[in-house]
Order: structure tokens, then sequence, then C-alpha cells
């Protein structure tokens, strides 16, 4: 019978460092199928598939892929890689009848509705009233990713399920509100010409503050994150106010975002960045930033911020966005 034909689908997460790759049967995501790659091992996506399914020995039925960069017209070109993919494309590399392709925050977007509480952490509360509106608000909420990159995504409950819009707003402009922020945006122009978002609130930007400070101290040293977040841990006085700019800025871009979005469900906040920073995140002054909005300041407490700690969520966002086309 029909009903007995188990169903196979691929989902991908491909960042700017690394790809995860996961299978689900029958919408159920199989944890044991979840293989991480490094995409400096790989010429391209297409090769990081089609390794993983024969070392899976799968055909699919169905397959979705959330990709760092923007998607136009079914079409993926990831920022900080030199790789693209098409549907067309994905559909040939792993055989499935139906291929989708999806901005990353955007496969976050899917994946919200499914997390578990133990997955996120609150980190910002928000008022009395705005938790007790949370359940008939949670409609409009907000993705802000934090890894290699900077990007958000608004989402919309719908009668038919999510829309969840893709944005390349890490690539806008930097806020600047002290004299050391535009001296730093004069610093990070010069990798692009342009201080972007990105250019701070990413992995690489936080090693660029950190040099940044390290110069304006009289001698500039680069750092590796993981090199600065150690030093951090240890005390180290340039570490610890290299986090708190950094943090600072952080909470500044949140509450803009929030702003424009007007997220009453929430705003969440994911990457491997954020996640190392989520406990300096109160003792820097992120909630004090994302307030700091004047004469809105008490308006900002409408909006609960949770830090998600499920590193493959963006799978599970991409089997949704399946299971919603399947159903429209």
């Amino acid at each position: 019978m029909a009903s007995d034909i188990v169903k196979t689908s691929l989902v991908a997460d491909i960042g700017g460092t690394n790809t995860r790759v996961g299978l689900a049967y029958d919408g159920i995501l199989k944890a044991d199928t979840i293989k991480r790659h490094r995409n400096a091992d790989y010429s391209g996506l297409d090769t990081i598939l089609r390794d993983y399914l024969i070392g899976q020995d799968q055909v699919c039925d169905a397959a979705c892929i959330a990709m760092a960069g923007p998607v136009r017209d079914g079409v993926g070109v990831m920022t900080n890689l030199d790789w693209t993919m098409s549907e067309d494309d994905l559909a040939r590399a792993t055989g499935a009848k139906r291929a989708a392709v999806l901005n990353d925050l955007q496969a976050q977007g899917f994946a919200l509705p499914s997390l578990p509480i133990s997955a996120k952490r609150m980190i910002v509360e928000g008022s009395e009233a705005s938790q007790d509106a949370l359940g008939e608000s949670s409609n409009r909420q907000l993705v802000i990713g934090v890894g290699t990159g900077f990007n958000a995504a608004p989402i919309h409950g719908l009668d038919f399920g999510k829309l969840v819009a893709p944005s390349e707003c890490g690539h806008a402009n930097l806020p600047i509100r002290s004299e050391q922020e535009l001296r730093l945006c004069r610093y990070v122009e010069t990798a692009h010409g342009f201080p972007a978002i990105e250019d701070i609130l990413s992995g690489r930007g936080f090693e660029r503050v950190y040099s940044f400070l390290t110069m304006e101290n009289g001698a500039r040293q680069d750092l590796s994150a993981a090199a600065i977040m150690e030093r951090l841990g240890q005390g180290d006085a340039l570490a610890e106010e290299a986090a708190r700019l950094f943090v600072r800025l952080l909470g500044t871009v949140v509450g803009n975002l929030a702003l424009i979005h007007l997220p009453f469900g929430g705003i969440y906040l994911v990457g491997g960045v954020v996640r190392a920073f989520t406990p300096y995140l109160q003792r820097y002054g992120f909630e004090t930033a994302f307030l700091d909005k004047g004469r809105f300041a008490g308006f900002m407490q409408n909006f609960p911020i949770w830090v998600v700690e499920d590193d493959y969520a963006a799978l599970s966002g991409g089997l949704a966005y399946l299971k919603q086309l399947e159903g429209t």
C-alpha cells in the first residue's frame, strides 16, 4: 500500500564554515544521520551532498537546503564562499523529485514552532504584559543569526502556515553612537570599503574589534575569535573591552531590527557566535543597549529575547518547510 512507503527527505544547513546534512523519514529528522562537513575540504556543495548520500545509501524523495546567502528564484549564492546552487542543481545532486533552496535564516524561522523549551534560553524577559500576550502575538517573530556572518528574517504566521521573509540586513550600515564606534567603523571599512553590520557582528568581526582595540592601545595584535574568547575567560582586559563593545553594538542592532519588524512574538538569536557570547550578554550590557531607544525605551520591553541553543535547528526548519509545501 502507498501508506507503507517511507518517504525520505534530505535537509542541509550550509554556513560559511561548515555544512550539516541529515535525513528525515516520514517527516521525522533522525539525529544519527546528521553529519558535519568542513566546507574548506570540498570544491562545492554538490560534492558534499553526493558524498553524504553515498555514505547513507539512500534515495531522496525531497530535499531542502538552507544557504548562508541571498536566494532568488530558487537560486542560492553563498555570501562568504564561491558556491551557488539552484533547485535544479539540488535535484540532480540528490535525485529528489522535490527540491527547495532557502536562505539559512529562513530555515531557522521555520524551525521555531517545533523548538523544545530546552533548546532556547531567555536572555531578555520583556515586560509582564508582553509575556501575558505572547501566545496571541506569536504570529510575528524575528530570528537573528550571528555566526560566520550576520542576518535576520521576520516570521509571520498566516492561515496556510509560516511566511519567513529573507533579507540581507547584515550588509546594511553599522550604527554609530560614539566617537569610539566611529573610529571602529573607519578601521573596518578597509576590509570592503563599507562598514557593514556583519563586518563587526560576526566571528571575523569580533576579531576586527579586538585588533582595533589593540591598535589603539599601541600594538596591534591579530587573534582568532576562539583565542580571544579564551583570553576573555581568563580575565584579559582587552578581551573584556572587545567583548563589551561587541555586545553593546549587538544590543543596539537587535533593538533597531525590533523596531523595524515589531516581533511581539519574540526575538530568537541563533548561530555559534551568539551562543558563545550568551554568558556575557547581560554582564556587558546587551539588554541596556537593546532598550536604549530614548522615549521608546519602555516600548522595547514588548520584545522578549531568547538564544537558540540547538545547533541543528535549521535542519528541522528545512523539513518544516517541505511539510508546508506538501500542504499547499
